[in-house]
């Protein structure tokens, strides 16, 4: 499996944050940010404001508190009224209840994609793996962490069980987080190699292909996250 987990470059509680102060729509507030926690750029031991990340991305107070609502209901950062926003840190036992509930739900969904597989879904699904393929051939661990995490929820939209879907979209980011604090190189990694096989059972419909490849798909990332030896983390 793949590795897209680099050296982890935490910050001191009070050591400036190396962000470039880019201004970004709305719409790219959300992955930049996410690209910036699954990176390490900002981490549990940092500490920073909605003053703070506004100057950094040059964003509205407004749209950060609306992006950083979206990751507490993630579970990607915690916050408390009269504290200052902070990274979670998911422990196993919470890593091992994700990817158990993970494996249930995505067995069925995909089983639910290939009985009625859609052009502009498989066709949005291929797009989604080269952009991930070039995240990890340039060594970009947050973009291609974030995409693989992209990768699922869109199968997942295919399957046309909305709860089911929404459900799965609580998962995924905590999964995520957990794969960034791993270490290794991104250009180890070869979940899109792993998630093209997928779709090409998906587009075919090869029910049981599909499902075996993503049973295997969580049975290799939980290994890879909670085994008692981690040579490589898996982007899910």
């Amino acid at each position: 499996m793949n590795s897209v987990a680099a050296t982890p470059h935490a910050h001191s509680a009070g050591a400036p944050l190396p962000f470039t102060r880019l201004r970004a729509a709305v719409d790219d507030l959300y992955p930049r940010l996410l690209e910036a926690i699954l990176e390490q750029r900002i981490t549990p031991a940092s500490r920073f404001t909605e003053d703070s990340l506004k100057q950094w991305f040059g964003a509205s107070r407004a749209d950060v508190r609306r992006v950083l609502t979206q990751l507490a209901h993630e579970h990607i950062v915690v916050l408390r009224a009269n504290h200052r926003p902070r990274i979670a840190a998911p422990d196993s036992e919470q890593t091992r209840q994700a990817l158990h509930a993970r494996r249930l739900a995505e067995g069925a969904l995909v089983r639910l994609a290939c009985q009625r597989p859609q052009p502009d879904g498989i066709k949005r699904l291929r797009v989604l793996i080269e952009r991930e393929r070039l995240a990890v051939e340039q060594d970009r661990r947050g973009a291609a962490i974030r995409l693989s995490g992209e990768f699922h929820l869109q199968l997942a939209g295919m399957a046309g069980n909305a709860p089911l879907a929404h459900f799965l979209s609580s998962l995924v980011p905590l999964t995520s987080l957990a794969i960034a604090r791993c270490e290794g190189s991104t250009r180890s990694c070869c979940a899109w190699q792993e998630h093209l096989a997928m779709v090409e059972a998906v587009e075919s419909g090869r029910v049981a292909e599909a499902m075996m490849l993503m049973n295997q798909h969580l049975d290799q990332l939980e290994q890879a996250l909670l085994g008692t030896t981690l040579q490589y983390c898996v982007v899910s």
